[in-house]
């Protein structure tokens, strides 16, 4: 089965989702990010997905972050965490990394600056950086979904495999925080065109009959599904058995023994 990643979206330092990316649209699930990706680690996580939403719709140098929470998650977890949002510059990077972050996931700097792409990946390798690709309608979306590139997302995914990426985050932002199924033909489209690169699909999953449509996708180099929404409200029949409800009460501390991933 295609692994499945829980996400983080913090916003002001909560857990929050958006409905197709829109800062208007936010719910708030969660006021404790730690403990949050400590129950996704207890629900047999193996890798977590973690958005900075702040920093990536801020474009200043005073802009707001959510560093302190990165840490913190990094700090308690055992698994790989990606993070995303507002890595712009080497600098960035490497700060991510320092926080204990095991690989980032560069959007609009992959857009502004492709350059910057093949710099990092020389400097911290194809395991450490991968590329985001937010897309509406076939064009990409920068500065945390508010803009529109002009670029079209499978030009700017062969650019970018050109550059040493092998594995791009494709996110649909129509379907995104919908729960109403993922675009398979998209998908399907971007990895018929890929040659080297894997794919993390990414937006409307709403239950398991939608993972198992993004598990055919095996052929088209998808491996990997983020999920956030239909995990947070709980409809996977499985998550009944867990602990979502039982969170208050738990020894968040004592993991299950799920294999931690190895994925690139």
């Amino acid at each position: 089965m295609i692994l499945v990643i829980p996400a983080i979206d913090l916003l002001g330092g909560q857990c929050v989702r958006l409905l197709q990316g829109s800062y208007e649209h936010e719910t708030v699930y969660y006021d404790d990010p730690v403990k949050m990706a400590k129950l996704w680690r207890i629900q047999n996580a193996r890798v977590l997905h973690v958005v900075d939403l702040d920093a990536a719709r801020g474009g200043s140098e005073d802009r707001a972050d959510n560093k302190n929470e990165i840490g913190r998650i990094c700090e308690a977890l055992d698994i790989p965490v990606q993070v995303g949002g507002g890595i712009r510059t080497l600098e960035d990077i490497e700060a991510a990394l320092d926080l204990g972050v095991y690989r980032v996931v560069l959007g609009t700097a992959a857009v502004r600056n492709p350059d910057l792409v093949s710099e990092a990946v020389e400097r911290f390798s194809c395991s450490k950086v991968v590329v985001g690709i937010d897309a509406k309608d076939g064009e990409v979306r920068v500065e945390g979904w508010t803009e529109g590139s002009g670029l079209d997302a499978i030009d700017l995914a062969l650019d970018m495999e050109k550059r040493g990426i092998r594995r791009i985050v494709y996110t649909d932002i129509s379907r995104d925080g919908t729960m109403q199924g993922p675009n398979i033909e998209a998908y399907q489209t971007l990895g018929q065109h890929l040659t080297q690169a894997r794919i993390t699909a990414s937006g409307g999953v709403g239950g398991f009959e939608d993972l198992q449509q993004v598990n055919t996708l095996k052929p088209y180099r998808v491996d990997s599904i983020i999920i956030g929404r239909a995990l947070y409200e709980n409809t996977f029949p499985c998550q009944k058995l867990w602990c979502w409800h039982y969170k208050e009460q738990l020894n968040l501390n004592q993991y299950s023994t799920a294999r931690l991933s190895d994925e690139c």
